[in-house]
């Protein structure tokens, strides 16, 4: 086959154009063309078929493929959705008094009980205001009681009419004035023993601790940032996720019935998920995404799940059974839906629209358009076209018994 040489006026090669041709020629073809070549192709040698009764029909190339049966089998009806891990408890420890950490009492990252002392603070002042609170409230006391006596002979006397309405009213107010500072005293001695206490900070939690966000010879100040570290409780742990809303009456209507199962699949360790519970669903939508959010309760006795690691969480609502399933790479899309490439007995090529329901992991429900124990490509397709003869690479297993 020869192609035409583009010359000037001058007798000269055009070298552009030539150089034009030549990049055309090598580009990549498309899959159409390719498709349009494969076409040609059969049809010539079908053509020259035709020419001779003896034409030899292994003589029509083959295209290589991957296959795999259709079956049909229980499939769980389930949710996925990537999850982040949350602590089932977060507390941030604060100084609830002023002063100069003396001392910490534990290591970053250790766990620790509740109840568990982490921090001391300065205490000799708040131990002064204790005392000096305590002397006041003694001194009133003997206050107290001496307006007491003082009121008892007052009534005496003026039953006897010796003093006047006016000294026993008098005497009255006295001895009420005196209790008063009592209780006030009392108060006052009991708001200096509770700011002593908080001199000694406990963990209010069984958790483990983050870093230490304040050392040692540090003023800190009551109720203020920095926080002196941050405690999170990992056992158990939640796991939160978004799902679309158009699954939570679904997710509703099996919650009604009994507890949903969850398991979060850890990345780099798929074969082995942990399990917990589906424990919370929200009480809105999110109007911007279309996603209501849900939360899930793993013990984490093994402490696989660690706060802010990301999973992937699968909800198993139910299992439907006899359902048509096909390998997820069988599957192609097209102008008109989505087909696949059924392979008939005389090992050609045909293609069989079908109904995708939902996809399951690595499979896809087939809810119409093909039966048990039919045979379909699962790679190669890009080379296919109806009525092509297959080479098939991996000769599929007997299909397993329908469940």
């Amino acid at each position: 086959m020869s192609f035409p040489v583009l010359t000037e006026s001058n007798g000269r090669v055009d070298t552009s154009k030539l150089n034009v041709r030549h990049r055309a020629m090598h580009r990549p073809f498309t899959r159409r063309e390719r498709l349009t070549v494969s076409v040609f192709l059969l049809a010539a040698l079908s053509a020259g078929g035709c020419t001779s009764q003896h034409a030899d029909p292994s003589a029509v190339p083959k295209v290589p493929v991957t296959v795999a049966q259709v079956v049909k089998k229980s499939v769980p009806l389930a949710i996925e959705a990537i999850g982040s891990v949350l602590p089932y408890r977060t507390v941030s420890v604060e100084p609830q008094v002023t002063g100069q950490l003396l001392s910490v009492h534990f290591q970053e990252g250790q766990d620790v009980k509740k109840g568990t002392l982490l921090f001391s603070i300065e205490p000799a002042p708040f131990q002064a205001a204790l005392d000096q609170a305590l002397g006041k409230l003694a001194h009133d006391k003997a206050q107290a009681a001496n307006s007491a006596l003082i009121l008892e002979r007052t009534e005496h006397l003026y039953a006897e009419k010796v003093n006047s309405k006016e000294q026993l009213d008098q005497a009255r107010a006295a001895a009420a004035e005196d209790q008063a500072a009592v209780r006030t005293d009392e108060a006052a001695f009991e708001y200096a023993r509770l700011q002593l206490s908080y001199c000694t900070l406990y963990s209010p939690v069984d958790g483990r601790t983050g870093s230490l966000l304040v050392h040692p010879g540090n003023q800190v100040k009551a109720n203020d940032q920095p926080v002196l570290v941050v405690i999170n409780q990992i056992t158990p742990v939640y796991v939160a996720y978004s799902i679309p809303e158009r699954y939570l009456p679904d997710v509703r209507k099996y919650m009604a019935k009994s507890s949903l199962a969850v398991e979060a699949v850890i990345p780099d360790d798929p074969q082995h998920p942990e399990l917990g519970t589906l424990t919370f669903v929200d009480n809105t939508v999110d109007r911007a995404t279309g996603t209501i959010q849900l939360k899930a309760t793993f013990p984490n006795r093994n402490r696989r799940l660690w706060p802010g690691q990301f999973v992937n969480t699968i909800v198993r609502l139910a299992e439907q059974t006899n359902a048509i399933v096909v390998p997820s790479q069988a599957i192609e899309t097209g102008q008109k839906g989505t087909f696949v490439y059924v392979i008939k007995s005389d090992q050609t090529a045909e293609i069989r629209p079908v109904t995708v329901e939902r996809n399951a992991g690595a499979e896809a429900v087939i809810s119409a358009g093909l039966h048990p124990g039919e045979t379909v490509v699962t790679d190669g397709q890009i080379m296919i076209f109806p009525g092509a003869h297959l080479q098939v690479k991996n000769p599929p297993a007997a299909a397993p018994p329908s469940r």
